[in-house]
């Protein structure tokens, strides 16, 4: 390339030159020239310390990592029998989790005699997710694989609600039953 256009260490334009002149304005001054935008006509080369440069960039890519939050697949465990109060305990700690940001597996787990009756089983997770329908997403529908039914949820994904007020939450967490 024989020409491209400069800028200096702080980004003021120093203009198109050759690049020549280019590489020894940046020996001059102790520095690299660094080609930054090569799609340009001319091509836009910089004036900087590309050690340092690469240093800073690499601090800043450690600080996003670490900024990072991992999400967990924490899991819950049902059987067909199950009690109503065990259930609005479990419903709490789906609850919890979801509220921290992490996934959630239910699963419930046939033993013996229950493997008949597996119908049972899929009627508690389908209950399970009724109770908790507006709080979460459904990112793997209940199925089953030998012995276990279960479905994988997540964190209610969030619409472009900016400004409003969200629907009041069940604070208590209770489940209404109606006996007959």
């Amino acid at each position: 390339m024989p020409q491209v256009r400069v800028l200096d260490s702080q980004g003021n334009m120093l203009g198109v030159m050759a690049t020549r002149e280019a590489q020894r304005i940046a020996d001059s001054k102790g520095l690299d020239l660094v080609e930054i935008t090569p799609n340009a006509n001319p091509p836009v080369c910089k004036i900087m310390d590309y050690g340092k440069f690469k240093y800073e960039q690499s601090i800043r890519e450690k600080q996003q990592r670490k900024a990072q939050k991992a999400t967990q697949v924490k899991e819950i465990k049902f059987h067909p029998g199950t009690d109503i109060g065990d259930i609005e305990h479990k419903i709490r700690q789906i609850r919890s989790f979801l509220a921290d940001g992490n996934k959630v597996r239910l699963s419930l787990q046939f033993r013996g005699r229950e493997n008949a009756h597996r119908d049972i089983g899929e009627d508690k997770i389908a209950e399970v997710l009724g109770m908790i329908k507006g709080e979460c997403t459904v990112e793997q529908a209940p199925k089953t694989d030998g012995r276990i039914h279960f479905c994988l949820i997540g964190p209610a994904k969030k619409t472009g609600t900016k400004g409003q007020n969200p629907p009041p939450a069940n604070l208590s967490g209770g489940i209404r039953i109606s006996v007959s």
